[in-house]
């Protein structure tokens, strides 16, 4: 995973100009002030026109990242940190100067958009909250070092503000470099444009692998938004432990191991899977807890029941279903080469697509097939082709269609029925569940089905729907076996908009938007703007200037101080983010906040002592600082980069940050207003209580998502709002 590693290091250095970015105007402000004789109105308009300018790249910042790709947006949040340094170290003006913070604001507001985006994007999945909590601890170590070059330069004589603001061009060049010349194109962004083959050696890099099909599959049913989808139940056995049963051969999805001869099947059942139960009991979980959402409760159910050992969960699955040679002539995935090949040939040495663009699955020929002659290819219509080798893997290591999180990826296809059934094409998600009857060399047990064995067996969960590429249109055009339709052909050339009003997407847009406000309220701004104030009463720059250092250096050395304290902290963070996960993390610091803020409240009514008064307020405020970046700085950033379906992620996820810069600018304008109509007292009361807002609201609303793949998750959004809006309806 060492390539993916390295570009999510290489992104957040845009989230490291950031925080440098933010320490820096702190400092350089108290020489600005007195250089340009500036009024408060002004001073404040230097500051927040950088907001403004965040703000403003934010709306467009999405589509625009849906339309061109997620990597030119950050070569250009690259540039407007290079020319908002150059024209800060100039600067002759007040005029200028803004210009100046507007541009930086543009180059703001595209990194703390996007960053985490790509990351989530090209992130394997056991990891991708790790790596997501990368641009937090960038960027707090972005305002550590600026805050120690600050400090250095106010001991000078006569220190330079411009100087202080232009240094920023030094590292956005190394930004604008590594964005050129190393960061590649989101490879979920490349398969929603068609174009595969160049995601393909995009996945072959960030995974270090050369068979990336079985993630490349993934990928490409993530360009699916909404549809139905059940979630059945299956156990999965050696062929050979089915054979001579009653049950109906159409029932059954056939796997093929690596090795002649080796093969597995996939059996509907009625038994004990925790998420197929979560499912049918979500009504009754809604009756006890009424604000309960369904979706919590889904996403509960599969990580309370992940198994014990390794994230590969059905080890030795080849290609799926049976290995026919396919009778419809197919066409090149790729846009960028129309080539009619013909997919009966291998590719052998050569790297074409011809390895991945077909639908990566193979099916059991019928009779009815063998005796049909085919109609001719329909436009850009798949079909099946030999040897799709989907299934391959061992226990150690995920294969072909692990996709993480102890999911793999299969799909089914049955011929019309009997009684007249139309038959269908359909995608499925399974999970391995670690629950009692699902045991190796043993006997498997379930209700109503008992099926003898020496032989191993595993029950699994499934989410079965559509495959994305498997539209109404082609199936419309009746094509012979599960054919697919080229992706770019379900590209549209605009945002998605009317796919925001799809269930799942809303569910995901109120979680995301939720969370984004009630963390600007829960008191960061009010806690930084206070913290110079108690250390000063603490006697802090009394002691620095017993030590030769003037009141200004104090308060950067402070600051840089303060700021160090954040990055083990945010070390810790990132290694619980993928075992802990996203929502413990949040309900278990959140009541730290709010006691801390509490304290505070107390302190400041009820006076002990100066000393002391000041003792215990420098230590809730340390305690809050390393808590809140632990886990609800980074947290929300990391959520709404990861709900959101491919197609509209970027547009979704500038929702969500333009409601970020909105309640950023409200917070830091109100709470001046708010310090001389309440008093302090009054002010942290406030934050305390929208903290515990905040502890509720992650109770019943945010679910856990860590491990699991994005596309997975899009589709559990997709089930959970279908499950509240017929709660809501009975």
């Amino acid at each position: 995973m060492k390539g993916a590693v390295l570009v999510a290091l290489a992104a957040s250095i845009g989230n490291f100009l950031q925080g440098w970015d933010n320490a820096t105007i702190a400092g350089a402000m108290v020489y600005i002030k007195k250089d340009m004789a500036l009024k408060s109105s002004v001073e404040g308009l230097i500051v927040a026109i950088s907001l403004i300018g965040a703000t403003i790249i934010t709306t467009c910042s999405g589509p625009v990242s849906d339309w061109v790709g997620r990597r030119p947006m950050l070569i250009l949040s690259s540039l407007f940190y290079f020319l908002s340094g150059l024209i800060m170290l100039w600067s002759p003006n007040v005029f200028v100067l803004c210009i100046a913070r507007l541009l930086d604001g543009f180059g703001i507001g595209l990194a703390v958009t996007l960053v985490p985006v790509y990351i989530s994007e090209t992130a394997p999945s056991d990891i991708r909250g790790l790596l997501n909590t990368l641009p937090q601890f960038t960027g707090s170590g972005g305002m550590f070092i600026s805050y120690c070059m600050v400090f250095s330069m106010s001991l000078s004589v006569s220190p330079s503000w411009r100087l202080m603001l232009g240094v920023l061009s030094i590292p956005s060049v190394l930004y604008f470099i590594l964005t050129v010349f190393f960061l590649p194109e989101s490879p979920r962004w490349l398969v929603s444009k068609g174009k595969m083959l160049e995601a393909k050696k995009v996945l072959q890099r960030l995974r270090g692998v050369e068979d990336v099909s079985g993630e490349m599959a993934l990928l490409v049913e993530g360009l699916g938004i909404g549809g139905e989808t059940s979630i059945e139940e299956y156990i999965i056995g050696p062929a050979e432990e089915f054979e001579g049963e009653a049950a109906d051969e159409k029932d059954k999805i056939r796997l093929y191991g690596p090795g002649e001869g080796l093969s597995w099947v996939a059996k509907p059942v009625t038994g004990q899977s925790s998420l197929a139960l979560a499912s049918r009991q979500g009504s009754l979980i809604n009756k006890s807890m009424a604000l309960m959402d369904p979706l919590v409760t889904l996403f509960g159910s599969v990580h309370e029941k992940l198994p014990e050992s390794g994230s590969m969960v059905f080890p030795n699955f080849g290609s799926m279903f049976s290995t026919a040679e396919p009778h419809v002539k197919n066409e090149q995935w790729d846009e960028e080469s129309q080539r009619g090949d013909d997919y009966t040939s291998e590719a052998g040495g050569v790297d074409s697509d011809d390895n991945l663009h077909s639908p990566l699955l193979s099916r059991q020929a019928t009779s009815m097939d063998k005796d049909m002659v085919p109609p001719p290819s329909h436009g850009s219509i798949l079909s099946v082709r030999r040897h799709s080798s989907l299934m391959q893997g061992n226990v150690e290591a995920v294969g072909n269609t692990g996709i993480g999180g102890g999911w793999q990826l299969a799909w089914k296809w049955s011929e019309k029925g009997e009684d007249g059934k139309e038959g269908g094409f359909k995608r499925i998600y399974l999970h391995q569940e670690d629950i009692p009857g699902s045991r190796r060399g043993s006997i498997l047990s379930l209700p109503g089905e008992d099926v003898h064995g020496e032989g191993e067996f595993i029950q699994a969960a499934a989410l079965v729907s559509q495959p994305a590429l498997f539209s109404k249109e082609l199936k419309d055009q009746r094509p012979v076996g599960p054919a697919m339709v080229h992706p770019s052909e379900t590209v549209s050339k605009t945002p998605i908009w009317s796919a925001l009003l799809e269930p799942g997407v809303k569910h995901a847009l109120i979680v995301g938007i939720g969370i984004q406000i009630l963390q600007q309220f829960s008191g960061i701004n009010g806690v930084l703007y206070y913290t110079p104030q108690i250390l000063e009463e603490a006697g802090v720059e009394v002691l620095l200037s017993n030590m030769g250092i003037g009141s200004e250096s104090s308060s950067f050395l402070i600051s840089a101080f303060t700021t160090f304290l954040m990055l083990p902290c945010i070390a810790v963070a990132m290694r619980l983010m993928d075992i802990s996960g996203r929502r413990r993390l949040l309900l278990t610091t959140i009541p730290v906040l709010i006691v801390s803020l509490l304290i505070l409240v107390v302190f400041e009514l009820v006076t002990v002592s100066t000393m002391v008064n000041a003792a215990i307020s420098t230590i809730c405020v340390v305690v809050y600082f390393c808590i809140f970046v632990m886990a609800y700085g980074p947290i929300p950033n990391i959520l709404c980069s990861e709900i959101f379906p491919t197609r509209v992620r970027g547009l979704c996820i500038a929702i969500c940050a333009m409601v970020f810069w909105i309640g950023d600018i409200i917070v830091t304008y109100s709470l001046p207003v708010m310090l001389s109509a309440i008093g302090l007292a009054g002010v942290f009361g406030i934050y305390a209580i929208v903290c515990i807002v905040s502890w509720i609201f992650v109770y019943l609303k945010v679910p856990e998502t860590k491990g699991m793949p994005l596309e997975v998750i899009a589709e559990f959004f997709s089930v959970g709002a279908r499950q509240a809006a017929k709660g809501a309806t009975n």
